[in-house]
């Protein structure tokens, strides 16, 4: 394993300003040593690898996720921000700063390729994952944008109205979207704000959440958090280790679609507000109902340990099931929903409080799939029509992207099999 300083990167004084041109950033990636998997919040993970980081590699506290709208018409302005983009998360992911010059040493007459706060902080585990909206491929009025028409992947269509739904179209939707996830909230916002910066002119800033506490586990080493309401999340939640149902609802395979997407995933996003005020006022007893699990343990109703097997079948004293029909456990799970698997990666928000002083926090839900329609919708659709849940929870945002496969080496670049 390898940690590199940002501090490094300032051995690069001299290098005149013609070296923030994102193919000079890529000559220098191409020096940079193979990273391992992070083990710590000091460790880098590997940003190279056949799937991008940030699906399975294990889940960071903190959360930075942009969506972008695409400004430029330019197909080639196009093309060379994103080999700029991946040369500078390729630079921040190994704890570099985001271009070669870096914050401090360039000369005094030019702003600097790296805005600074992030100097003296370890890579922190920052993964760095993108993922292309279906207005990338087509607009609003069905106009081909890029000549990337002939390439949309048939799941790839906006996410359907789900009963209860709230939406606001400007926090929901976007052309690209990116997902910083780091140990370090400070090294996950660096990261947004100098991609931000280099795509200036190209790109605009559609919408963005921060976002803490990872609301579940993607690997077996890592322990079930809680969310907001108090309760273990993502109990279920594929992992890391699980090759063979990663392989069968995560990846998508060749044949799914078009090539480009081969060993890629469909991102899924949802902003959902939890009434926290109305839920702290309800009994524990119905909150366990609700969810269908115990609140200390973390147990499905009528188990006694997490990861017990739920049990849709005991009734209790009263005649009536262990586990209510409208529990959000019976209804999200796979043995309801036609085996439907996700790999869920959401984190706890707090955006202040509104202005009846109540807060206004929830669950930025982050879900990959190897096809949503086989997936999040049916699973959605299950959820939105009968989960008691409901009452205290609204979806206020909505976002779908289709994430490209890894990249293969210091030479490619996010989208290059799209674009080719």
């Amino acid at each position: 394993m390898s940690r590199v300083s940002r501090r490094r990167a300032l051995t690069l004084a001299g290098v005149g300003a013609a070296g923030l041109a994102g193919a000079a950033a890529l000559t220098q990636l191409k020096n940079e040593p193979e990273l391992t998997t992070a083990a710590s919040a000091t460790d880098a993970v590997a940003f190279t690898g056949p799937n991008q980081a940030g699906i399975v590699t294990p889940a960071q506290d903190r959360l930075h996720f942009v969506a972008f709208d695409v400004v430029t018409k330019d197909r080639d302005r196009l093309i060379k921000l994103l080999k700029d983009w991946t040369a500078a998360a390729a630079r921040m992911t190994a704890g570099k700063d985001a271009g070669v010059i870096g914050a401090v040493d360039g000369i005094p007459e030019a702003p600097p390729d790296d805005t600074g706060e992030a100097i003296g902080l370890p890579p922190s585990g920052l993964t760095i994952t993108i993922g292309f909206g279906p207005t990338l491929f087509r607009d609003a009025s069905g106009k081909d944008r890029f000549a990337l028409a002939a390439h949309l992947p048939p799941a790839l269509e906006p996410l359907p109205k789900f009963t209860g739904d709230t939406i606001d179209d400007a926090i929901s939707g976007g052309d690209i979207a990116i997902q910083a996830c780091a140990n370090d909230p400070q090294v996950a916002v660096h990261a947004i704000r100098n991609l931000a910066r280099i795509g200036m002119g190209a790109v605009s800033v559609r919408w963005s959440q921060l976002g803490f506490g990872r609301t579940s586990s993607t690997s077996t080493g890592q322990a079930t958090p809680r969310n907001l309401f108090g309760f273990k999340d993502g109990t279920r939640n594929l992992k890391a280790e699980e090759t063979d149902l990663l392989r069968e609802h995560l990846w998508v395979q060749p044949g799914d679609g078009p090539d480009w997407l081969a060993g890629g995933s469909y991102l899924v996003t949802r902003k959902i507000r939890m009434l926290i005020e109305t839920w702290d006022r309800s009994p524990l007893a119905e909150q366990e109902m609700i969810i269908g699990r115990t609140k200390g343990t973390g147990a499905p109703m009528g188990m006694t340990g997490e990861f017990d097997e739920v049990d849709f079948d005991s009734v209790g004293a009263d005649g009536q099931p262990l586990l209510a029909t409208t529990s959000h456990v019976r209804l999200a799970h796979p043995h309801t929903n036609n085996n439907a698997r996700m790999l869920r990666r959401g984190y706890n928000f707090v955006d202040g409080s509104d202005g009846l002083g109540r807060l206004n926090a929830g669950l930025f839900f982050i879900a990959y799939q190897r096809d949503p329609r086989k997936a999040f919708i049916p699973v959605q659709r299950s959820l939105a029509a009968n989960d008691e849940m409901n009452e205290y929870v609204r979806h206020v945002s909505t976002g779908i992207f289709a994430c490209p496969p890894g990249l293969t080496g210091p030479d490619d670049f996010w989208g290059s099999a799209l674009f080719a």
